[in-house]
């Protein structure tokens, strides 16, 4: 992965900001939807089986390096791993405030994502994806989740298992492990929230 300043910046806020428990739950759950064991990851990243079992367990706070390195080998973008101001308290785990979510940033140019679940420790995750005008999936994606999108305004033209769709403000769509692909080739940005089981991010 690339090195840049703001992600530096942002990874060295995470230092002294983030709780590593949900650091470390967040690399376990990841880990573990991706089928990796313990020593499988720790032979990926160049680490031991027990400094990884430390920072899942938020015993160790890795560092800025072994964060990039974790999050090439588990496929999800190193912004996931920080949040600008993660919730203290009774809010910990429970609530995540709008200025307060995490950026995951898409694979595709025109896709913004945020995650709207506290972390990715349930079954699934709950994303905030904004497709700008003129954007569009490059490529058919299939993976083996279930997943539901509802859309908040504009639209989106979808494609799911061959068959092409246009959904609009207050359609829903499921996705069931089917190849699908999306564009948006309007003149509005297109806002859905989707839900993804198991996380992928």
């Amino acid at each position: 992965m690339e090195r840049s300043s703001v992600e530096d910046a942002a990874a060295n806020a995470l230092q002294s900001t983030r709780k590593p428990e949900g650091l470390g739950a967040d690399v376990r759950a990841l880990r573990r939807t991706r089928g990796l064991t313990l020593a499988a990851l720790a032979a990926q990243v160049g680490k031991s089986v027990g400094w990884l079992s430390q920072v899942e367990r938020g015993i160790s706070r890795p560092g800025i390096d072994d964060l990039r390195l974790l999050a090439a080998a588990l496929d999800v973008p190193l912004s996931l791993f920080f949040g600008k101001a993660p919730a203290t308290g009774p809010e910990a785990g429970r609530i995540v405030r709008a200025g307060s979510r995490r950026q995951l940033g898409g694979d595709a140019p025109g896709l913004s994502e945020e995650l709207l679940s506290p972390d990715l420790t349930d079954d699934f995750e709950v994303l905030r994806s904004s497709f700008a005008p003129g954007a569009r999936l490059g490529r058919t994606v299939e993976r083996p989740t279930q997943e539901v999108g509802y859309v908040v305004a504009g639209r989106l033209e979808l494609e799911i298992g061959g068959h092409k769709f246009t959904v609009g403000p207050g359609d829903s769509f499921r996705i069931r492990g089917e190849p699908f692909a999306w564009a948006n080739p309007h003149d509005e940005t297109a806002v859905v929230i989707w839900v993804i089981a198991p996380p992928v991010y």
